[in-house]
């Protein structure tokens, strides 16, 4: 415990605001690019892959990881509190909502909140969340669709926590539910175009100039 306190509603704002910031809206216009006018309009790390290419997507991503990591580990050592884990979750939980429903942007949607929660968990359970990332890798690798890849990481990651000895009764168990359920809720478009065979395929060394006209292109 540190000598200074923060109150827990401070710092839920702190995690939110933190979860807010717009990288990938900020990536784009620092190009001279609207991303919201491109495709989609998501405002995630794949879009801006797309849209910008490889390197602004990577560096978006990193950035939207230190938005979920960064308000867990470093915020609830300043919180008295005897539920720590209940606390950081929180936390992490504000975190994604900022990434999904950006305060900078007016609440509109933003990204699709894959990469802040995986940050999130990396901070409190980095093992299981670097076994659900390697699942990530393998079904993009593969498979070439971002969309599938999350959903197949978000399910990796419970049972990578169950795997690795969380009970089924733990808040960060019964966190990796929600959050899986919740991947599922925002990626029902995708999973509606992989059903009927029209998702598309990610080339993440194409820089898609073209990716707004296309039929349904940079999500």
């Amino acid at each position: 415990m540190t000598g200074a306190h923060l109150p827990l509603l401070v710092a839920l704002v702190i995690a939110y605001l933190a979860g807010s910031i717009p990288s990938a809206y900020l990536a784009g216009k620092l190009r001279g690019v609207d991303l919201t006018k491109h495709g989609s309009g998501n405002l995630g790390a794949p879009h801006v892959a797309r849209v910008l290419g490889a390197p602004p997507g990577i560096a978006v991503f990193s950035v939207d990881v230190a938005k979920g990591l960064l308000p867990v580990i470093l915020l609830p050592p300043y919180i008295e509190t005897t539920h720590r884990m209940l606390v950081a979750l929180a936390l992490g939980v504000v975190a994604i909502l900022g990434h999904v429903r950006s305060a900078f942007l007016g609440w509109r949607a933003g990204g699709k909140g894959v990469a802040t929660a995986t940050g999130v968990f990396l901070g409190l359970a980095w093992l299981p969340t670097l076994i659900a990332f390697g699942v990530w890798i393998l079904v993009f690798a593969t498979s070439g669709y971002v969309s599938l890849a999350s959903l197949m990481g978000a399910i990796a990651l419970p049972a990578a926590l169950a795997f690795t000895g969380s009970s089924f009764t733990d808040p960060i168990f019964l966190a990796s539910i929600v959050i899986a359920v919740f991947v599922f809720y925002t990626h029902r478009a995708n999973i509606g175009r992989l059903r009927r065979g029209e998702e598309n395929r990610f080339n993440v060394w194409r820089r898609a100039r073209g990716a707004a006209g296309e039929p349904g292109g940079a999500r």
